[in-house]
């Protein structure tokens, strides 16, 4: 028995590496030389690769494209029909592999759905884009961003809820109180 789920609609090529609890499910391919952490689940329609690396506990949801030169840490969730593309002045008659940039999403982000991650930027920790959202930008940890282009509209907790500072700059969190300081434009955890 494998220690991870491949619906038999789905293909895996050679030289992939899938992390133990996965589950890739209906209509989905795996390309070469990537590897996809423990405990991930890839939804309907979702092409990994080539040479992409996701993290464990991931969630990429139906209709998502990750390409080469995309990198997701662990915890990051892409919702259905987001984009990431990976040339920034792509033509059908010119081949721009060589152009590909790097997208690094950081441990805990969260893209919403059909959002648009333009190629070359970093989205921070816990970051979480709103749905539809067109990022052009490298994005703060712990930043709440929407709108076309997106723009930072507030902050939020490791568990994505909106924090509200008060006049010390410190928010706390109601789903299990941790709380947040906000100093110098920068979020982070607060320790007492």
């Amino acid at each position: 028995m494998s220690e991870y789920f491949v619906h038999h609609s789905s293909y895996i090529d050679e030289e992939v590496t899938i992390g133990k609890g996965t589950k890739i499910w209906h209509f989905s391919h795996i390309l070469s030389n990537t590897r996809v952490g423990c405990n991930c689940v890839l939804g309907q329609n979702v092409t990994a690769g080539p040479e992409v690396s996701i993290g464990d506990q991931c969630k990429i949801q139906n209709n998502v494209s990750v390409y080469k030169g995309v990198e997701i840490e662990d915890g990051v969730f892409c919702g259905p029909s987001m984009v990431f593309t990976n040339v920034m002045n792509p033509r059908a008659f010119i081949e721009k592999k060589e152009e590909f940039k790097k997208t690094l999403l950081k441990k805990g982000c969260t893209i919403g759905a059909n959002a648009t991650i333009v190629c070359g930027i970093t989205i921070g920790e816990y970051a979480m884009i709103g749905a539809g959202a067109v990022v052009r930008e490298d994005v703060k940890p712990f930043s709440l961003m929407a709108g076309v282009p997106a723009r930072q509209i507030g902050w939020v907790s490791i568990a994505g809820n909106r924090l509200v500072f008060d006049e010390e700059g410190i928010a706390t969190d109601p789903f299990d109180a941790t709380q947040y300081r906000l100093e110098d434009d920068k979020v982070t955890i607060f320790d007492a």
